[in-house]
C-alpha cells in the first residue's frame, strides 16, 4: 500500500544546506529517503536487537554454527541471477573514500572496479557524506573535474575508467543529521537512497548499473532486508527488478556460517561475496570475546594462509562458484615507501605473494588501496587467471568444517604487537575525528577496521590475562604505561605543536575507555560518531 508523502513531512535535516547540498537533498530525494525509513527502519532495529540476543548466547559459551533451519538452502541446486557484462572481470578493484580527487584517481587507476566507500574509509562528518554524493552525481553527469588549489594541477576522467561500485554505511550506523518523524535515519538507507535516487537511471544510460558493496552483515535475515529495500527502490523509480547488483562483504564471523543463505536471499541482485579480512578478525575477537580458547596472537601473524582466515576464504570461493557468484579476495593495504627502493620492493613482494595465493585458490579478483598497487596485483591475476574470472573453479576438493572456521592462529603475543595496536589505534581515531577515514600509517593505508582490531585485541588480552612472550601479563597498568610511552614518542616525532593542535586527547580517551571497559562496545565508530561535530 503506498503512502501519501504529501501528508507527512519528509526528512528534517539538522545541518545548514551550504554549498551545493541542495542539489542532493532535493524535496523529491528527501521524500524517497523518508519512505525508505518508514518502510524499513523498524525491521533494521529488530535485526540489530537480534545481534545482541545472539551475542548473549555467545558470551554464555556457545559459538557460531551452520543453521539447521536453512539446511535445505545449503543443499539446494540453485544459482544467482545473471551478472552484467561490466562485472564479469573484476580482477583488481581499488577502494577509497569519496573525496573528489580520490574518486578521479581511482577511476583512472587502471583497476577494473572502484569501490567508492562511505563506510570504513570515510569519516562520516556531514560534509564528507554530502560532498561524496555530489561527486558521484557529477561523475554520472559528466561534470567530475578537480583542480588542486595548492598545486594548480587539474584532474579529469579518462575515456576508459573503472566500473563504479558504492559502499553505503553498515546497518548499525546512524545518520544523526537526517531525522524522519523525529528518528535518526539509518546511514545505510541514507547513503543507498541518495545514490540510487540520483544515479540509477544515469548509470543504466551509461551502459552500467547501480552497483553496491554491502558491509558488516551478520545474517541472511539482514541480507533479506537489503533485498526488500532493493525491490521497493527499483519499483519506486521504475527500474526493472534485478537491476541493482550487490557484492556482500563477508567480514563478520556469523556471516561466514550463512554465506549460502546470504547469496540466496539476494539471488536476484547478487554479484558476489568478498573477504573483508580486517573486519573479520575484529568480528572473530568480538563475537568470541568471552572464550579463552579464542585468544589471538599478534595481529601481524594472523595471515590469510592459515587457521580461521584460510578456512573462511576457501569456503567463500567454493560457495560463490557453486552458485554462479564471484569470490573476491581481500585488501592489500600497502602503500609505496618513498625514498627506500628496497623497502618498497619488499612491500610489493608481500602483495604479490598474497595475490598469488588468492588467484591460485580461485578468487576472481582482489582489492588494493593505492593506485601504484594496481599493476602489481594486475600482473599476478593476468598471469594466473587468463580468463575474465574463475567461476569454473568449483573447489569441490575443499571441506571446511565448523571447527576449521573457529581455529585460532598460532603465534606469540608480544610487547611490540601491543605497542603497535596502541600506536595505530590512537592515530587512526585522531585522524577520523578530524574527518579523515583513510589514513596512511607506517606504509599502510588504514581504515576503521584496523582501529577496531587494535582496541578489541587489547580488551581481549586484558580480559583473559594474556601473557606476553617475555612472561608479563597484559594488565590495565601495563597498557597505560605503554600508551603513555607511545604518546610521548609520537609527540616527539610529530611537527611542533601538532600533537596539541590535533584531537589526540579525545582519541586517547576514546581508545583507553574502549580498551579498558568492563563491557565490550560493539563498534568504536558509534560513540566516536557523537564526538565528530
Amino acid at each position: 500500500m503506498s503512502v501519501d508523502l504529501a501528508t507527512r513531512p519528509a526528512v528534517q535535516i539538522t545541518q545548514e544546506l551550504g554549498g551545493r547540498a541542495a542539489e542532493i537533498l532535493t524535496p523529491e530525494a528527501l521524500e524517497f529517503l523518508a519512505e525508505l525509513h518508514r518502510r524499513f527502519n523498524d525491521r533494521r532495529l529488530e535485526l540489530l536487537a537480534l545481534r545482541e540476543e545472539r551475542q548473549t548466547r555467545f558470551d554464555a559459551g556457545s559459538a557460531p554454527d551452520f543453521l539447521a533451519e536453512t539446511a535445505k538452502v545449503r543443499a539446494g541446486d540453485w544459482t544467482v541471477a545473471p551478472i552484467p557484462a561490466d562485472l564479469q572481470d573484476r580482477r583488481v578493484e581499488i577502494t577509497g573514500p569519496v573525496d573528489r580527487k580520490m574518486i578521479i584517481n581511482a577511476l583512472n587507476s587502471g583497476a577494473k572496479v572502484f569501490m567508492a566507500d562511505f563506510e570504513d574509509a570515510s569519516s562520516p562528518v556531514w560534509a564528507n557524506m554530502i560532498e561524496g554524493q555530489l561527486n558521484l552525481k557529477d561523475r554520472w553527469a559528466g561534470k567530475l573535474g578537480f583542480t588542486d588549489a595548492t598545486t594548480g594541477k587539474s584532474y579529469a576522467l579518462k575515456d576508459q575508467v573503472a566500473t563504479l561500485i558504492v559502499r553505503p554505511r553498515g546497518w548499525h550506523l546512524p545518520e544523526a543529521h537526517a531525522l524522519v518523524d523525529g528518528e535518526e535515519m539509518s546511514g545505510s538507507l541514507f547513503d543507498f537512497g541518495l545514490y540510487f535516487f540520483h544515479n540509477a537511471k544515469a548509470t543504466l544510460a551509461a551502459g552500467t548499473g547501480p552497483y553496491f558493496y554491502l558491509p558488516k552483515m551478520e545474517s541472511h535475515l539482514e541480507a533479506r532486508l537489503w533485498n526488500e529495500v532493493f525491490v521497493y527502490a527499483q519499483q519506486a523509480l521504475g527500474v526493472p527488478n534485478g537491476t541493482i547488483k550487490a557484492t556482500v562483504l563477508i567480514e563478520t564471523l556469523p556471516a561466514a556460517f550463512e554465506m549460502d543463505e546470504i547469496l540466496y536471499e539476494l539471488r536476484d541482485h547478487m554479484a558476489g561475496l568478498n573477504c573483508g579480512r580486517w573486519d573479520y578478525i575484529f568480528s572473530f575477537i568480538k563475537r568470541l570475546k568471552t572464550h579463552p580458547e579464542a585468544l589471538t596472537p599478534d595481529r601481524g601473524v594472523m595471515g590469510m594462509g592459515s587457521a580461521f582466515l584460510s578456512a573462511y576464504s576457501l569456503k567463500l570461493i567454493q560457495t560463490c562458484h557453486r552458485r554462479g557468484a564471484f569470490a573476491m579476495g581481500g585488501m592489500a593495504a600497502q602503500i609505496p615507501v618513498k625514498g627506500d627502493p628496497a623497502a618498497n620492493e619488499a612491500a610489493f613482494a608481500k602483495v604479490r605473494a598474497d595475490k598469488e595465493r588468492e588467484a591460485g585458490n580461485g578468487h576472481d579478483g582482489t582489492w588494493v588501496a593505492h593506485p601504484d598497487l594496481v599493476p602489481v596485483a594486475m600482473e599476478v591475476f593476468d598471469r594466473l587467471m587468463p580468463a575474465p574470472n574463475q567461476l569454473g573453479k568449483l573447489r569441490e576438493d575443499v571441506t571446511v568444517t565448523r571447527e576449521d572456521l573457529l581455529r585460532v592462529h598460532e603465534g606469540e603475543r608480544t610487547e611490540h604487537g601491543l605497542r603497535e595496536n596502541i600506536r595505530v589505534g590512537v592515530q587512526y581515531i585522531e585522524a577520523w575525528l578530524r574527518g579523515k577515514g583513510a589514513v596512511p600509517l607506517y606504509n599502510l593505508m588504514e581504515d576503521a577496521a584496523t582501529a577496531e582490531i587494535s582496541r578489541a585485541q587489547i580488551w581481549q588480552w586484558i580480559r583473559h590475562k594474556a601473557t606476553l612472550s617475555d612472561g608479563r601479563e597484559v594488565t590495565p597498568e601495563l597498557f597505560r604505561q605503554l600508551l603513555d610511552e607511545e604518546m610521548q614518542a609520537l609527540k616527539a616525532t610529530l611537527p611542533a605543536e601538532a600533537f596539541e593542535r590535533g584531537r589526540f586527547a579525545e582519541a586517547v580517551k576514546i581508545f583507553t575507555d574502549m580498551s579498558l571497559s568492563e563491557t565490550f562496545e560493539e563498534f568504536l565508530t558509534l560513540p566516536a560518531y557523537r564526538a565528530l561535530d
